[in-house]
């Protein structure tokens, strides 16, 4: 029960859990690479998601595009400073939470009804993420990808699906976007991925966190004093 309720508070609260460990290239990290072991969560891990690319680095985030920038201290020596260093805040990315639409979001839940199609991914509850790592492309209006939406599900509470994302940092709050639910070319070989068409679900650019009591009550700290800056 608490690995089925726990998706909720994360999607509420605003803390994306399972972003691709960007390991997965370069030769500093060869040896840790070749010590894990094959049953390690790095190795048995998969992406899920509309978003498809070739280039392995296109999954990887920066400490400011997950909300973590606020932690970013440069008065001591750590490994990937040099890294972060080089980077511009400014230009990153930034967290937001994604509303679904409630009359898009029905049609793929419904679409499990239709026995001559289409039939979309499935959306399971509360969390409706297929793979170790989901990243599903948001789109504006002419097609253009301005954002990944990572975590998806839904919130009781808010009674909405909701999705916590990273969009292009010029994207204000309000603006309404579309996340491309499902894989292409029908989905992947995976067992978590039934045979299903790609859909567009309509979306609103929202506060992180989602919830009125989070933004409000709690303490301060990363989840209500996250900048780029």
């Amino acid at each position: 029960m608490g690995s089925r309720a726990y998706p909720s508070n994360t999607l509420e609260s605003g803390w994306i859990p399972s972003p691709l460990p960007a390991i997965y290239t370069g030769e500093a990290e060869r040896a840790y690479r070749e010590w894990l072991g094959v049953d390690s969560y790095e190795a048995t891990g998969t992406l899920a998601g509309s978003f498809v690319s070739d280039n392995i680095e296109d999954y990887y985030l920066t400490p400011w595009e997950l909300g973590y920038g606020n932690f970013v201290k440069f008065d001591h020596d750590f490994i990937g400073r040099d890294a972060l260093e080089k980077i511009d805040p400014g230009t990153q990315r930034k967290k937001v939470t994604l509303a679904w639409d409630a009359e898009d979001l029905g049609k793929v839940w419904t679409s499990l009804l239709n026995v001559d199609g289409p039939n979309y991914k499935f959306f399971d509850l509360p969390l409706a993420n297929y793979g170790s790592a989901n990243y599903d492309s948001i789109v504006d209006g002419d097609g253009t990808v301005v954002g990944l939406s990572m975590f998806t599900g839904y919130s009781a509470n808010e009674r909405r699906g909701l999705s916590l994302a990273v969009v292009d940092p010029d994207v204000p709050e309000g603006t309404e976007l579309k996340v491309v639910w499902g894989e292409p070319n029908g989905g992947t070989s995976k067992a978590s991925v039934e045979p299903h068409e790609q859909t567009e679900v309509r979306v609103v650019v929202s506060p992180v966190p989602y919830s009125t009591v989070a933004r409000s009550t709690y303490h301060g700290g990363w989840r209500t004093g996250y900048t780029n800056e």
